[in-house]
């Protein structure tokens, strides 16, 4: 286990998850500065705004830091497909009194490509983590060249294998409590996917390299748990929400902290791909029956297009109905505290 630390550069065992959208440079500075990685997301910035995170990191960090990537491949438009979700929205924007967007839906998340690779080489990151696979091997070469240590996650045993065989050094066992989106690539089957103590030590027994707990992990506890089962190190992100470090909306900040945050559900009717939050307004009216899913939703990561108008009215009068609250199922546990002595709280954990 230790093994991957050392390579790491880590005093502890504790990955901060890459959370887009909720978290920027300052949290994974905090975590890093307290011996944990800290983690960037990078899929929802702009090349200027990477670039001014990457300098911040690498001029302030303290320590190892990770930036994180998406894999995806960028989705064709489906001309029924996204007229048959406008329709589905329809009554809701008429009773917003909105006109829905005009045009075809438009991607807010852009996978890595070879401009971003371009973009990124100068600042030589010492880990790069990768969500919904690998990129193609020139590009996953060229990450490797920097001297960087490449993760990626794994929702199954057949897709830890892929990732082993593909070139990833370690691998983020991501159980199906963990909350935001699902790593996986192989399948879009969710039936597929099984929670951390029962995926980790399958995944364990089944690769050589090291292998990263995540999901529903959000105190010492967990952490233990996840050390007996093999794990190298652990990956945590619902919990770093509630630090002041974060920034989260307003409103994803206060149903972290309310009675809501004990219910959550996978859902793809905010981006059209699997992820985990609390249930709202959006995940029960949009839902086909169960809750959180529906068959008209656009490709990743068109679907977040249609909802936009609506998702701004209501946040502008404080409402969270349709705003993707990422969360995992631990989120009842998380408490509002500093990065740092997050950090530290999680790593007593891995103690003897």
């Amino acid at each position: 286990m230790d093994d991957l630390l050392d390579r790491l550069g880590l005093r502890l065992p504790i990955i901060q998850a890459p959370m887009a959208g909720s978290q920027g440079s300052d949290l994974a500075l905090a975590v890093t500065a307290a011996g944990g990685l800290g983690s960037l997301p990078t899929a929802t910035l702009s090349p200027d705004a990477l670039r001014a995170e990457l300098r911040r990191l690498r001029d302030g960090a303290r320590g190892p830091w990770a930036v994180n990537f998406f894999c995806h491949a960028p989705p064709g438009h489906d001309a029924a497909r996204e007229a048959a979700w406008m329709a589905r929205l329809a009554p809701h924007y008429r009773a917003a009194g909105l006109a829905p967007p005009a045009g075809p839906a438009v991607a807010a998340r852009a996978p890595f490509d070879a401009a971003v690779a371009e973009l990124v080489a100068p600042y030589r990151p010492p880990v790069v983590s990768f969500h919904f696979g690998l990129p193609a091997p020139d590009l996953l070469a060229r990450v490797k060249s920097w001297g960087a240590v490449v993760l990626s996650s794994a929702t199954t045993v057949d897709e830890a294998r892929w990732l082993e065989a593909h070139g990833a050094d370690a691998i983020i066992a991501q159980g199906l409590e963990a909350g935001g989106h699902r790593g996986m690539f192989l399948t879009d089957d969710p039936s597929t996917q099984l929670g951390t103590l029962a995926l980790l030590p399958q995944v364990v027994r089944a690769v050589q390299v090291p292998v990263i707990a995540a999901g529903g992990i959000a105190d010492a506890a967990g952490v233990a748990a996840a050390r007996a089962l093999g794990a190298a190190a652990v990956q945590v992100g619902t919990a770093y929400l509630l630090c002041p470090e974060a920034s989260p909306h307003p409103l994803h900040r206060a149903a972290l902290q309310g009675p809501g945050a004990a219910h959550t559900a996978l859902t793809n009717v905010f981006t059209g791909r699997p992820a985990r939050g609390i249930v709202n307004r959006a995940m029960r009216a949009l839902a086909d029956g169960a809750v959180g899913w529906c068959a008209d939703a656009p490709a990743f990561p068109l679907a977040a297009h249609g909802l936009a108008p609506l998702r701004a009215q209501a946040e502008a009068a404080g409402r969270d109905d349709w705003t993707p609250l990422w969360a995992g199922q631990a989120a009842p546990l998380c408490r509002p505290q500093p990065a740092a002595d997050l950090t530290r709280a999680l790593a007593a954990g891995w103690a003897p």
